[in-house]
C-alpha cells in the first residue's frame, strides 16, 4: 500500500516540473497579394531541457512539428531548426535534438485574390521535453499570426 502514495507524489513532481516551450508573439507580418510571406516563430526550451528534432533518432520518438490549422494564406516550406547530435545516459546512441533557443520558419503564399487587411494564421506546435533522466508527456503550444494583406 505503500507504493500508491509514493507514485502518486512522483506523477506530481513530475507534472510540477514538466518543461514547457515558449513561443514569442510574432510582429505583424505584411504581404502583398500575390507575393510570398515569411513567417519566423522564435521558441526557447529550458535550460537543461530538449526535445526531439523534426527528423528524430528513432521512429518511436515524436517529432518537433508545426501544423498550420487555418488562414487565407497557402503554408509552404516549414524550415525546423538544425538539430544537434546529443548522447544521453538513457539511449545507447546519439539522439538528434534541439535546445534552448531556436526559430521555425515557414513561407506562405499570398493569393492574389486575398482580402486586403488583417488576416490571422493559426497552428499548433507538438513537441516532447525530456532531460538526461527521462521524458515528459508530449504538448502542444497554440500560435497565431496576424497577417496584413496589402
Amino acid at each position: 500500500m505503500a507504493k500508491a502514495p509514493v507514485l502518486l507524489f512522483a506523477t506530481i513532481l513530475a507534472a510540477q516540473i514538466s518543461p514547457t516551450l515558449t513561443v514569442g508573439n510574432v510582429p505583424t507580418v505584411h504581404a502583398a497579394k500575390g507575393s510570398t510571406a515569411v513567417v519566423t516563430l522564435h521558441a526557447v526550451l529550458p535550460p537543461g531541457f530538449h526535445a526531439n528534432s523534426n527528423t528524430p533518432s528513432d521512429a518511436y520518438l515524436i517529432p518537433l512539428s508545426l501544423k498550420w490549422t487555418g488562414g487565407p494564406l497557402e503554408a509552404g516550406e516549414i524550415v525546423y531548426p538544425k538539430a544537434a547530435n546529443e548522447k544521453y545516459s538513457f539511449s545507447d546512441k546519439p539522439l538528434s535534438v534541439v535546445t534552448g533557443e531556436f526559430t521555425i520558419t515557414t513561407k506562405f503564399k499570398v493569393p492574389a485574390n486575398s482580402t486586403q487587411g488583417p488576416a490571422s494564421e493559426n497552428g499548433v506546435v507538438k513537441y516532447q521535453a525530456c532531460n538526461d533522466r527521462m521524458c515528459f508527456a508530449p504538448k502542444t503550444v497554440n500560435v497565431s499570426v496576424t497577417i496584413a494583406i496589402q
